[in-house]
């Protein structure tokens, strides 16, 4: 049951750090969308609502099983789920995933940077990593402050940017099937359904320990599942209008390594220049909370471990990130490591069933 006054201050704070979390360099770009929703035609329309409803749940049973065992690590939660043994498994393999993510989000800051002002691919992605890096030294109540404030802005942009791109050519959409039968785009998955399971399932293992977490130190379970009801909605609707967006006009962006920069830049060149803002902070906003959850499963904040750590591995990931094209590192390292996300789904799902809860 979900019962307890409502503290909206903090249903919204839950719902801008679930969004700005979700946002990251492929959505941002929309290089992830492209590949995951808009390639497969309308029936990205499908996808969408698909992952609308997955987000939901596993996001709310994060959140709920966080705030209800009050977990000392996030990661603890793939225990709850799968068992000492699966569960530890799956704990060490996220671990390795999600540093992975923030190796794309890296590679993605320089592309954007790159597309937008020209400037080597290194730059944007050092000056990632040395923000992401400095923050996550802070620590998990700073990261949540920052980025939930940031998470809600960057939809309402997106969804702007998106319906201008469906205004600027409306006869683009009719025949956007057509369209994408004769340029090459590359795709997640054979089919829509499939394409939406993989994109729930990486991004579940981004949210697992960083949600489980945040639960732990929230003191209402009502707040927690309102708060991730308003984020999957508000992600859900941005997502939509942006497939159709880059629908509309995907003759011109099926090769680009920045969909969302270049429809900016057809709009008008000062849409381009706010929008490639925008695009770094939803890179921001997703690579902080990832290499945080790295950082903290080795370490405790604040200790002088846990700042050396977050200086070397940040090193090494901006040195891998910005040597590997964007689009690639988007197309192998999510779509791999989503199918093992869908697994984690068919835990949750039997645990729920056994418990005859839904979260």
């Amino acid at each position: 049951m979900l019962k307890g006054k409502i503290d909206l201050k903090m249903v919204f704070s839950y719902a801008g750090a679930f969004i700005a979390f979700l946002i990251g360099s492929g959505f941002a770009t929309g290089q992830e969308v492209l590949q995951y929703f808009s390639s497969y035609g309308f029936k990205g329309l499908l996808g969408v609502l698909t992952v609308s409803l997955l987000f939901f749940y596993v996001g709310s049973s994060f959140m709920s099983v966080g705030q209800e065992h009050k977990f000392e690590n996030g990661n603890e939660i793939y225990k709850y789920y799968c068992g000492n043994k699966i569960g530890t498994f799956f704990d060490y393999y996220s671990i390795v995933f999600i540093y992975m993510s923030f190796i794309v989000m890296i590679a993605g800051a320089g592309s954007a940077i790159n597309q937008q002002y020209g400037l080597p691919i290194p730059i944007g992605g050092i000056a990632l990593g040395v923000i992401a890096g400095a923050t996550v030294i802070f620590g998990l109540s700073n990261i949540v402050d920052v980025i939930s404030k940031i998470g809600p802005v960057i939809i309402l942009l997106t969804i702007t940017l998106g319906i201008f791109a469906i205004a600027r050519n409306p006869e683009g959409l009719r025949n956007a099937n057509t369209i994408l039968s004769q340029v090459e785009v590359l795709k997640a998955s054979t089919n829509w359904f499939f394409a939406a399971l993989s994109y729930v399932g990486f991004c579940m293992i981004w949210l697992a320990g960083f949600l489980a977490s945040m639960g732990s130190t929230s003191k209402s379970k009502r707040e927690s599942v309102l708060g991730i009801l308003f984020g999957t909605l508000g992600f859900g609707l941005a997502l939509a209008i942006i497939v159709l967006g880059i629908l509309a006009n995907i003759k011109e962006l099926a090769g680009s390594q920045v969909p969302s920069l270049a429809l900016a830049q057809m709009i008008h060149p000062i849409l381009a220049i706010i929008f490639s803002a925008i695009v770094i902070a939803g890179i921001y906003t997703t690579s902080v909370p990832l290499l945080w959850q790295v950082i903290a499963r080795f370490a405790e904040e604040k200790t002088k471990k846990f700042k050396t750590l977050t200086i070397s591995l940040t090193v090494i990931g901006t040195t891998i990130g910005v040597l590997i094209p964007f689009d690639k590192l988007v197309n192998k390292v999510y779509v791999i490591n989503g199918y093992i996300g869908i697994i984690l789904i068919g835990f949750m799902i039997f645990k729920s069933i056994r418990n005859k809860s839904l979260f």
